[in-house]
């Protein structure tokens, strides 16, 4: 058996909005009401959700490479950025303390508050002293040249080892240093072998060609007024006479002179 509903035609329903007097009224408000709902939502979202600004402002990441940490730090933040400080790295050519590197790079559009990593300079890098004990002077002296630093001075001391091999240098081998700085190599006179001469007495001149016969120098010849010697004879010197010296040690003398 079969059942036959009559259903009136949608143009016959009893509708609110089909009636004359809510058709323009009711539209509105519907409208505002839809529009009040949705705005009330985001800011729901907005204030208690997921608190975000309406509208990002977004700007340009400044370049503050080769400037300070300091002047960097300031010109980011006038322009609304944060500084992340990403530590320091060495740099041949940069001076310590400038800016070398920076994340984001320059010209990049950023969003207010983004952080900047920006990483300084820590000069060049360091080169550590060769360890040239042992070898001859010259090629010391080279190869304290190759590795970036330079020779102030060469120094001598007496010692067993031969004549010219290297002792020591000041700072010692592998002191870390920065690049020129300067190295003193001391090098070796020779074991002290040869009795220093007995010179008082002596004129200066004699005095010199005694010293240098025997393989040692004539240094420092100072004059003293004395009446206990004859005017240009040795009254002292030093080392003294009998002590054992290197070949090449310079011995130093005090000359009479009038009263």
């Amino acid at each position: 058996m079969r059942f036959r509903r009559h259903i009136p035609p949608v143009h016959e329903w009893n509708l609110p909005w089909r009636l004359p007097e809510f058709s323009a009224l009711g539209a509105r408000r519907w409208a505002l009401a839809l529009v009040g709902a949705m705005l009330g939502g985001y800011l729901t979202a907005y204030l208690f959700l997921f608190p975000a600004p309406l509208l990002t402002r977004h700007g340009v990441v400044p370049r503050v490479l080769g400037l300070s940490l300091q002047e960097a730090s300031e010109q980011l933040r006038n322009v609304g950025l944060q500084v992340q400080d990403g530590g320091t790295e060495p740099h041949p050519t940069a001076p310590q303390g400038v800016i070398i590197w920076q994340d984001p790079p320059p010209g990049v559009t950023a969003p207010a508050g983004l952080r900047v990593t920006l990483v300084a300079s820590e000069g060049p890098p360091k080169i550590a002293v060769p360890d040239v004990a042992g070898l001859d002077g010259p090629l010391a002296q080279r190869l304290i040249a190759a590795a970036g630093l330079s020779v102030a001075a060469v120094e001598s001391v007496q010692a067993a080892a031969p004549p010219g091999v290297v002792m020591l240098t000041r700072p010692t081998a592998t002191a870390v240093l920065s690049p020129g700085a300067p190295v003193t190599v001391v090098v070796s006179r020779g074991a002290p072998t040869i009795a220093v001469p007995d010179l008082l007495g002596l004129s200066g001149a004699d005095a010199r060609t005694r010293l240098e016969l025997d393989g040692l120098a004539l240094g420092t010849v100072t004059r003293r007024r004395t009446r206990d010697a004859n005017p240009g004879t040795v009254v002292a010197q030093k080392p003294a006479a009998g002590t054992l010296a290197a070949p090449g040690t310079v011995i130093d003398i005090v000359v009479a002179r009038s009263p």
